[in-house]
């Protein structure tokens, strides 16, 4: 069992991860031609956001959404994230179904870290050198949180679009987020099928949608 500093340090690496996954910065200011040029780059432009916001740093919610809404969403493939945490279910849900569970899925990251994401302060990211080939189209960018407690092994995964460099899937401590997101939706559709995960991806988007914020 983990102890609560360590659980706390893994929801707030997990949130950094997926926050710090890109974001919509100019052309002249992050070199998309490299993975590793994207997620350094990125990295420091969210971490300023966050730390020069006091409305964010408060928890505000709506204000965290349109950050990550403006600045990580355009260089994530939600699509693909989604498409691996189903699975083999990902071919029995339609376009619309599709469509749907990418809408909230997104959501539901969104809002489950959004208050470890008020929290960055003083943590900074050490970058591991990148192993890969010139032509390989997936590679892994691998990092470490560097902060209060022990420090976090945080890896990216990328895969190469005609669009760029795109983030879909991250590791933190060992656990790559697809994976532990694939059992949950498993379950939901054996029992209540493609429907039934929906619905349960709106019930709990409303659920901490409502839900007051703790920091």
């Amino acid at each position: 069992m983990k102890s609560n500093k360590t659980i706390q340090q893994y929801c707030l690496a997990l949130c950094a991860g997926f926050f710090l996954m890109s974001a919509s910065v100019s052309a002249q200011t992050v070199d998309q031609s490299t993975p590793d040029g994207l997620i350094k780059a990125v990295v420091s432009d969210v971490m300023a956001s966050v730390k020069s916001d006091p409305e964010i740093q408060k928890g505000n919610v709506p204000r965290i959404v349109d950050l990550v809404e403006k600045k990580i969403v355009p260089y994530t493939d939600m699509r693909r994230t989604t498409e691996m945490a189903m699975g083999p279910n990902w071919k029995k849900a339609s376009p619309e179904q599709q469509a749907q569970l990418v809408s909230e899925f997104k959501s539901l990251l969104i809002r489950t870290y959004s208050g470890a994401l008020s929290q960055l302060r003083d943590q900074t990211i050490q970058f591991k050198p990148l192993r890969a080939a010139p032509d390989d189209k997936e590679v892994v960018v691998r990092t470490v949180v560097i902060g209060r407690g022990d420090p976090i092994p945080l890896d990216y995964r990328l895969e190469k679009t005609p669009s760029g460099w795109r983030v879909y899937d991250i590791n933190i401590m060992g656990a790559w987020l697809i994976e532990a997101y694939r059992n949950q939706f498993a379950n939901q559709i054996s029992q209540n099928g493609i429907e039934g995960l929906v619905k349960f991806l709106q019930d709990r988007n409303k659920q901490l949608a409502a839900a007051k914020p703790t920091n």
